[in-house]
């Protein structure tokens, strides 16, 4: 079992900042959005950055200007700039339910309440929007990573300013960085020649960092990926979380792991297994990472 962050001693997390680095998790839930902030696998502080209702959070990276954190909130599409003191605004007041980064100066994909989807850039990566375009309409989006977005019909991929049906049913969260990854009522697909099946049983959650390495949540299970091209049932296997909880929130930042389980619990792996740290929070709708330092 990874030691639970009560086993850091208060040394350690004074350094631990300058140790490795430093990534924030912005995590999305019904109370607002909580930041923790991470070196390798060492949790250090967190706190609740804003207390506006947060049903999707999304990172998008920014090159030499800080990076930018967006959150799909009741009120609207809310941002910040990646910063010790993030100032969330909202920059339009249509509800959103799911956010995804789509890229530099691709912005944000963002998907509403009534199922439309559109694509909000920024002026310089800033929190002035630059403009919206709508790519089309979705029945209950739930989810949006790269360029695809999950469906109560399925899911779908952006593709040349347009929404294209790629197929599937009951989507529930899909990752679009590398391999396209799906999971829906019925399990967790990859995208081969068409959709193949990774994992029978209901999936809810998935995620993957762009090189090789994923994760999901199956039938409860936390299933990792460790890397190859190699895509099928076989090449998943079962993780072993600190806590015996479930995951519902899954990213990847740098070298590192998340997930942020129903209980709210963060676990993080740097490689040498996990460790945790009870961020009190219920309802979790989702976590993203930024690199600091």
């Amino acid at each position: 079992m990874a030691p639970a962050e009560d086993d850091i001693s208060i040394e350690e997390k004074r350094v631990y900042a300058g140790s490795a680095g430093r990534t924030d998790a912005y995590v999305a839930t019904a109370a607002g959005t909580v930041r923790v902030s991470l070196s390798a696998d060492k949790v250090g502080a967190f706190d609740m950055v804003s207390r506006d209702p947060a049903r999707d959070v999304a990172v998008l990276a920014c090159g030499d200007a800080p990076d930018l954190v967006a959150a799909a909130t009741p009120g609207g599409l809310s941002v910040a700039a990646v910063a010790d003191d993030p100032d969330f605004a909202l920059v339009d007041d249509d509800p959103a339910v799911a956010v995804g980064a789509a890229g530099g100066r691709e912005g944000v994909i963002v998907a509403r309440e009534d199922g439309t989807v559109e694509r909000v850039a920024f002026e310089e990566c800033g929190a002035a929007v630059a403009s919206t375009t709508g790519l089309g309409t979705v029945a209950d989006p739930r989810a949006v990573d790269a360029s695809l977005v999950a469906a109560a019909d399925g899911v779908y991929r952006v593709t040349d300013g347009t929404l294209v049906d790629v197929g599937l049913d009951d989507a529930r969260d899909a990752a679009g960085a590398g391999m396209p990854l799906a999971a829906t009522g019925s399990g967790l697909y990859w995208l081969g020649n068409g959709w193949m099946t990774a994992r029978e049983r209901a999936a809810d959650a998935v995620a993957s960092d762009g090189d090789g390495h994923a994760m999901a949540v199956v039938d409860g299970d936390l299933l990792v990926h460790s890397g190859g091209s190699e895509w099928d049932g076989e090449t998943w296997a079962v993780a072993e979380l600190p806590v015996d909880e479930t995951a519902v929130a899954l990213g990847y930042g740098p070298g590192v792991s998340v997930a942020v389980t129903d209980a709210g619990t963060l676990c993080v792996d740097a490689g040498d297994g996990w460790r945790h740290q009870v961020v009190g929070v219920r309802d979790v709708n989702g976590v993203a990472l930024a690199v600091v330092e």
